[in-house]
């Protein structure tokens, strides 16, 4: 599960564009319990969510011409210019080329070949998320992309992920980690083969919370929708998938008790 020790390749930071970050807020806040902390007139309407004081993710307006609501994960780079150099060289699409976010740090926004959008951060003073892994924080990221073995050599080139397949209903899954460490300790998410054509390929985001139907329930009283019926998977918990009243799409987990 993730963590915040973050090295390259990690899942550092996420971040949700949406067209009403006020009702946005009040969404997360009222399903997921968080506290939205605005960034100041020079943030440009971007804030953070906040749970005791620590922050578990970010908010802002939609920036890119065309954009819709979404969910971004951010990557943990040492360079991002040399990311947004490798992003294009292997096939992806640089989408906005690395700036400074004033002393926070340095990001680029890219698509991988497959058309999934992510981001990259390289940390100044704001090193990513602080809390991750416990209940209503991030806890998994997981591409849903129409080549997985393609897109993942792509991710590879960009920060030497591991893969490694496991069993799941109905699909091939892949559990990635990050370069470094036990492979299975250094585990931040997974990639399967696209299922909804529809929607396209995408990063999706999962949050670790106590009772995976209490969040449906309340996610569907504040304007929110079910993509996702909550459902059980063994060995990995109950998982349902939901989207916010601007339908950006995240998802939510009870891990299965380890054994």
């Amino acid at each position: 599960m993730l963590g915040t020790q973050f090295t390259k390749g990690s899942p550092c930071w996420i971040d949700l564009g949406s067209p009403d970050t006020k009702a946005a807020a009040a969404f997360y806040t009222a399903v997921l319990g968080w506290e939205f902390s605005s960034g100041g007139p020079e943030a440009g309407g971007y804030g953070f969510f906040q749970q005791d004081g620590h922050t578990v993710a970010a908010l802002g307006p939609l920036t890119e011409e065309g954009a819709s609501s979404a969910w971004t994960v951010y990557f943990r780079t040492p360079d991002a210019d040399a990311t947004a150099e490798d992003t294009a060289s292997a096939g992806g699409t640089v989408r906005l080329a690395p700036f400074d976010v004033m002393e926070a740090g340095r990001m680029a926004a890219l698509t991988d070949p497959g058309g999934a959008q992510f981001a990259v951060w390289q940390p100044g003073t704001t090193k990513g998320l602080d809390r991750t892994s416990s209940t209503n924080t991030l806890v998994w990221v997981e591409l849903h992309t129409a080549d997985p073995e393609g897109t993942l050599a792509f991710y590879r080139t960009l920060f030497g992920w591991r893969s490694a397949e496991m069993d799941a209903p109905g699909m091939r899954y892949r559990v990635l980690s990050t370069a470094d460490g036990d492979q299975q300790d250094a585990s931040f998410g997974g990639a399967a083969e696209l299922q909804d054509t529809h929607q396209g390929p995408r990063w999706i985001v999962y949050f670790a919370v106590a009772d995976v139907d209490a969040i449906v329930t309340a996610a569907q009283g504040n304007g929110g929708s079910v993509l996702m019926p909550a459902a059980d998977i063994p060995d990995v918990g109950r998982i349902a998938w939901l989207a916010d009243p601007f339908d950006a799409a995240f998802a939510v987990l009870k891990p299965a008790p380890m054994s």
